[in-house]
């Protein structure tokens, strides 16, 4: 009785098959690896259009970033209040009290840099408005050394008191004699009103 044996797996000796099989199995490996490169390529590719240069982008600004701040002062409203002892006299926005300097020359001012921190000058972006109590005829303008226009009042430039804050009902600065000269405020005609407050400050 002849026994069968499976077969065994003859494996060639010859070194040229062995290189040809191992060859033909590449490019079966490779297909799936340049598919997945060239994916990878493209996804990349898809993500970097917005810019080609590789340099970021930056939104548009909204239009409270755009808009100016500067812009020059809104046209002034000069009119009258009654302020303490003082009676009726000339006040500006918010009702602020407003003052004339005695070192003025006319309508030029001898009041800048320090001073004009501690005496801020009445400004306008426009021709003054006269409001109640005030005469139109007598509002004016001037231009100051740097530039800006300032507010005048029969032909005196108007100035603001810092200390004064910004609302009404305050003349902290009358009569006070500070860089150089007294300030007073204004009457209604235009002429200053010498008339002390209690109380008082003192020179700069």
């Amino acid at each position: 009785m002849v026994q069968e044996h499976p077969a065994a797996t003859v494996r060639s000796s010859d070194p040229a098959a062995v290189l040809r099989r191992r060859r033909s199995r590449i490019p079966a490996i490779a297909g799936p690896l340049v598919v997945s490169a060239a994916a990878v390529v493209a996804v990349a590719g898809c993500g970097g259009s917005n810019n080609s240069s590789g340099e970021k982008t930056s939104p548009a600004p909204s239009a409270a970033t755009t808009s100016s701040s500067g812009g020059g002062a809104a046209a002034a409203m000069i009119q009258t209040a009654n302020v303490g002892q003082l009676g009726q006299i000339l006040v500006g926005g918010q009702a602020r009290t407003v003052y004339l300097f005695q070192k003025d020359t006319g309508t030029t001012s001898a009041c800048s840099g320090s001073c004009a921190a501690v005496w801020p000058p009445v400004t306008a972006g426009g021709k003054p408005q006269a409001g109640s109590g005030v005469d139109a005829s007598k509002l004016g303008t001037t231009k100051r050394s740097d530039g800006t226009t300032e507010v005048t009042y029969s032909g005196h430039p108007l100035y603001y008191y810092a200390p004064d804050g910004t609302t009404g009902g305050s003349a902290n600065g009358q009569g006070l004699n500070q860089f150089g000269a007294k300030w007073y405020v204004l009457s209604p005609s235009g002429a200053p009103v010498t008339k002390q407050q209690s109380g008082g400050g003192g020179g700069y």
